[in-house]
C-alpha cells in the first residue's frame, strides 16, 4: 500500500532524514520506533505532505505522491493523527469531527462516520457538546483518532498516540487501534513506547538518527538483542 524509499529530509544544512526506506502492507500495522531525534515524526511528516523531502519516493497504492500537497493526500484516502492531537481548543467535540468532513461532499456519510466515532470511543459521545480544549489528554487522544476516521482513509499514519497518557489509557488506545485495523484500515504507527508498538504490529523498522537500521516482523524486532536492550530495558 505504501513504499517509501530512500527518503532524506533537511532542515537547511541539517540532513534530519539521511536513508529512510520501509514498506506498509495493505490491512497490516507497522511501526517505525526509535529513540527521540531519530526521525520518526519527520519521517510521518514527510509521508503526509507536511514535510518536503530532498530525495527519495513515496508511493501510496502503487501512484507516486513525493511531495504532494496534504490537502491532496486527504482525498486519496492518507489520514494523519499527528504528535500532540492538535484538536481545535475552541470548538466542541462535534465541531472537531464536522470539520474532519470537508472533503466529503455526502453529508449524509459524514454523520454516519461520526455514530460510529461515536460507538467507537462513548467518552466522545457523551462531551460532544464539551470544548475541545476542556477535554482530558486521554479524551483528546480519542477525538483525533476519530477525526480521522470521519476523514475515511485507507491508511492511518499516527504518531506518539501514548504520549502524555496514563499506562490504563495507553492499553485503551492501542486496543482501539487494533479495533481499527481489524475494520480495514491500514496503519503506520509511530512510537516511543517500542514495548506496546511491538506487540500490536506486524512489522517494525528501527530507526537511528536519519537511517533505517533494522527491519522486520514485529515479533522478531521485539526478541532481537540490540532491541531489547536499547528500546525495551531489558
Amino acid at each position: 500500500m505504501l513504499s517509501v524509499k530512500n527518503l532524506k529530509v533537511s532542515y537547511g544544512c541539517i540532513e534530519a532524514i539521511k536513508d529512510v526506506s520501509f514498506e506498509v502492507p495493505s490491512g497490516k500495522i507497522v511501526t517505525l520506533i526509535g529513540a527521540n531525534g531519530a526521525g520518526k515524526t519527520t519521517t510521518l511528516r514527510a509521508v503526509s505532505g507536511l514535510e518536503k523531502t530532498t530525495g527519495g519516493t513515496v508511493f501510496f497504492q502503487g501512484k507516486e505522491i513525493t511531495n504532494m500537497e496534504a490537502h491532496r493526500l486527504v482525498p486519496l484516502g492518507i489520514s494523519h493523527v499527528p504528535e500532540g492531537r492538535r484538536i481545535f481548543p475552541t470548538l466542541t467535540a462535534r465541531e472537531n469531527l464536522e470539520l474532519a468532513g470537508w472533503t466529503i461532499k455526502d453529508k449524509k456519510q459524514v454523520a454516519r462516520r461520526m455514530e460510529e466515532v461515536f460507538f467507537f470511543f462513548p467518552r466522545i459521545k457523551e462531551r460532544a457538546s464539551q470544548l475541545g480544549g476542556t477535554l482530558s489528554g486521554g479524551e483528546q487522544q480519542m477525538l483525533a483518532v476519530g477525526r480521522a476516521m470521519v476523514t475515511g482513509g485507507s491508511l492511518l499514519l499516527l504518531d506518539e498516540p501514548s504520549m502524555g497518557l496514563a499506562p490504563v489509557l495507553v492499553e485503551e488506545i492501542f486496543e482501539k487501534i487494533v479495533e481499527i485495523n481489524r475494520k480495514g484500515t491500514t496503519v503506520l504507527l509511530v512510537e516511543q513506547n517500542a514495548a506496546e508498538a511491538l506487540d500490536i504490529a506486524d512489522f517494525a523498522y528501527v530507526l537511528e538518527v536519519g537511517y533505517t537500521t533494522i527491519s522486520g516482523p514485529a515479533k522478531q524486532i521485539a526478541a532481537d538483542p540490540r532491541v531489547r536492550e536499547a528500546y525495551l530495558g531489558v
